[in-house]
């Protein structure tokens, strides 16, 4: 079982993942071969995003910045079609009890991001900061959870048009499993309608 900050560090090197995307409204599907190199995240990149005026409606307690985890990402990814796109970023991971306070609206989950009320505990919840979205350009707030026992971190985030819900899980120290499921985003209700669903296996190499 592995801590927060231990998934972060052990979810570090390079990694490549063939995926398949359902589009659900449509019927089609599509495949895409991806890699990654994931890196910790620094203190000086840590304090560009707090500093981010797009996500100052997060105000983050007097601690250490060393206690929040985060990686710094790049990937180029290339579809069936020959189609490739390129992209860097990094995300912050600020758990709840380290927000001092926050004027974020918090949107009820949809149905693959919500937990049961009671969880003993063990499920860390938090929002995460990225300067960069992946389908939506600019600085972005999402939440996050953390489930220790399943070594699984879950991303939830709102974008303007849709709400993606992403979740990776470590079962072995060179493999992860990789899913994704993205909704409409409905005006003032739970979103329901999925556009699509993706699916993949992420291999660390040496």
């Amino acid at each position: 079982m592995l801590q927060i900050q231990e998934f972060f560090t052990a979810c570090t090197g390079r990694w490549t993942t063939e995926r398949t995307y359902h589009l659900v409204l449509t019927g089609e599907v599509e495949r895409s071969y991806t890699e990654f190199r994931v890196e910790t995240i620094t203190q000086e990149q840590k304090q560009q995003i707090l500093s981010l005026s797009a996500l100052s409606e997060i105000k983050v307690a007097k601690i250490s910045e060393e206690a929040l985890p985060g990686f710094a990402i790049a990937f180029d990814t290339r579809s069936e079609t020959g189609e490739t796109v390129s992209m860097s970023l990094q995300a912050l991971f600020i758990p709840d009890t380290y927000v001092g306070s926050t004027s974020v609206t918090q949107m009820p989950p949809p149905l693959a991001a919500q937990l049961p009320i009671e969880s003993n505990g063990e499920v860390i919840k938090g929002f995460y900061l990225r300067n960069e979205g992946y389908s939506e350009a600019g600085a972005i707030t999402g939440r996050f959870t953390y489930q220790p026992t399943r070594q699984t971190l879950e991303m939830t985030t709102y974008y303007r048009r849709s709400v993606a819900v992403d979740q990776m899980r470590l079962v072995a120290p060179d493999l992860r499993l990789r899913t994704i499921v993205t909704y409409q985003r409905p005006t003032d209700s739970v979103p329901s309608v999925i556009d699509l669903v993706g699916f993949g296996v992420e291999r660390r190499h040496t």
